[in-house]
């Protein structure tokens, strides 16, 4: 990357209101913290060029500077137009590393964003949503053959991914990193629904007691959303188009329905499935007045937006991201942040404490990456076990929390076929 690449962020006087948040996650990231001390010894990334399209505020800032200070120059953007802080990317681009992202940019701009982080020549990409890799596939071929691989944070990118493997067009290996269990089990069910209700709840200012929220999709992210909905006392709905996992909801204490059902009763519904027209235009109808449409997946096509501002006879801002559309009943459906990720729109993202395992699991998975991407090939894999399990250690030990190990003779017992 030559050094002499500017930055592109909106004002950089707001640096030091971005490093306060910086440095307050980074207290709350100890697992991060600890492969620092190991990583500024032994720069594991030294000499190499790393490209990321993250969402771009204070916790993905500390990943940011951890690649740095393990020696590679690194590029960033962001991954949302909307969940980008302006003041942490100002505080970034001070810091030594190249930024290329605004707030609410235009969607050429947005567009023009990504671009300028692939154009620094990457050997390594760390993704959200699959934009990079995607980019780089259909539009920047010539920039493929330097790139050794790199992994992918989101459910979204690694359907993506996985088509571009199918088809036998995936050039570098790309780790999923949101299939490991240091992920799924707490980012996606404890992070995801922390994260949506902080948003719901600032967007809105109203109470979840005694509401009726519906949850579309109940992955591990829906898991999360409906058990933080339950404990903030609302009666909790499920929807669901797979059997197994539809079952899962009932025996896990919550009504399931189909969303034609779901529609009638909802006070308060969020999207959660990485599809597209989950709540449409057939669902509009049918709704109370008042109901309230949040979206929690990757990009802003689970909610018809189209057909939303089609059947309205008007629509206003009634609130920092609450957009009112009046039906031509005169009911009032409620859509936040304008179908886009409520957590990072209107909140800030998933606690430190959980992107600091998440974020360690990106870090180790491009170390692995590097020094195995002749071996891998062109194909989408799990994060290695002992990655899994070394990111779980460390949080342990971070908290105090001692465990046992096997004896030998147990080891060679759960080994043996005999008994």
């Amino acid at each position: 990357m030559d050094s002499m690449t500017e930055s592109v962020v909106r004002d950089r006087s707001l640096a030091p209101r971005g490093r306060l948040k910086m440095d307050w996650a980074r207290q709350h990231m100890p697992v991060l913290n600890r492969i620092r001390e190991e990583f500024l010894e032994e720069q594991p990334l030294a000499g190499q060029r790393v490209a990321i399209s993250l969402h771009l505020e204070a916790k993905t800032a500390c990943l940011a500077e951890l690649l740095r200070d393990a020696g590679a120059q690194v590029a960033i953007t962001g991954s949302n137009p909307l969940s980008t802080k302006d003041d942490v990317a100002a505080a970034l681009a001070e810091s030594g590393v190249t930024v290329f992202a605004k707030y609410d940019p235009a969607p050429e701009e947005y567009k023009q964003h990504l671009m300028m982080t692939l154009e620094t020549r990457p050997d390594l990409i760390i993704d959200d949503g699959g934009d990079l890799v995607g980019i780089l596939h259909a539009e920047r071929p010539d920039l493929l053959k330097q790139v050794k691989g790199g992994c992918e944070e989101t459910t979204t990118g690694i359907l993506r991914l996985r088509s571009l493997e199918k088809e036998g067009k995936l050039k570098f290996p790309m780790i999923a990193v949101n299939d490991a269990f240091s992920k799924f089990l707490f980012d996606n069910r404890y992070g995801t629904g922390q994260s949506v209700w902080d948003g719901i709840n600032k967007a809105t200012n109203l109470v979840v007691a005694g509401k009726s929220v519906v949850v579309i999709g109940y992955g591990w992210c829906g898991r999360g959303v409906a058990m933080r909905a339950q404990g903030l006392g609302a009666r909790v709905v499920v929807t669901e188009v797979d059997p197994i996992k539809a079952t899962e909801a009932h025996m896990d204490g919550f009504t399931v329905m189909p969303m034609s059902e779901a529609a009638r009763v909802g006070d308060i519904f969020v999207t959660v499935t990485g599809n597209k027209k989950v709540i449409s235009g057939e669902h509009f109808p049918l709704m109370k007045d008042g109901a309230i449409l949040a979206n929690a997946g990757h990009f802003d096509v689970e909610i018809d937006k189209l057909s939303l501002e089609e059947q309205a006879v008007d629509k206003r801002i009634v609130r920092q991201d609450i957009t009112e559309y009046v039906m031509e009943d005169g009911r009032r459906i409620h859509l936040l942040c304008d179908g886009r990720l409520v957590n990072l729109v209107a909140g800030d993202g998933h606690p430190a404490e959980i992107m600091d395992m998440t974020f360690a699991l990106q870090t180790l998975s491009l170390i692995y990456t590097l020094e195995n991407h002749q071996k891998i090939g062109p194909r989408v894999l799990d994060v290695p076990y002992h990655i899994d399990e070394q990111v779980a250690r460390y949080k342990l030990e971070s908290l105090g929390i001692r465990i046992d190990d096997m004896t030998r003779d147990q080891e060679k017992y759960l080994s043996s076929w005999k008994v």
